[in-house]
């Protein structure tokens, strides 16, 4: 079974591919992925790591945890699994439901109708 590691607060010119060397000297890499963020093609300054068992990964993150890497002290744990409801882009309906006081707002007809 694989073990997920989030690393953060990465240098932006960190790739998939230096990612993944750095933990590979510690043992088997499964994936390697910096996020990058969808509108400027920039790396997010966080990625994360899939290794090939608990002791790698844990022997992974006691090692780099708080290293220097270009002037940044890098964080690494265990990655958390994503939380339920969502996520990034997802949306409650309820949130934009409107109130229905008729004594603000705009009315129901015309231009404006109602008080002000």
């Amino acid at each position: 079974m694989s073990t997920k590691i989030y690393v953060g607060n990465l240098p932006y010119f960190v790739t998939d591919a230096s990612l993944q060397s750095n933990f590979a000297e510690f043992g088997g890499v499964s994936s390697a992925k910096v996020m990058m963020d969808r509108e400027t093609g920039r790396s997010k300054g966080f990625g994360f790591v899939e290794m090939a068992s608990a002791e790698v990964a844990q022997a992974a993150i006691s090692a780099l945890h708080g290293m220097s890497v270009d002037g940044r002290s890098i964080v690494v744990n265990l990655a958390r699994p994503r939380e339920a409801g969502g996520g990034a882009g997802g949306h409650n309906a309820g949130e934009y439901t409107s109130n229905k006081r008729s004594d603000v707002g705009y009315g129901s007809g015309g231009y404006g109708g109602g008080r002000y």
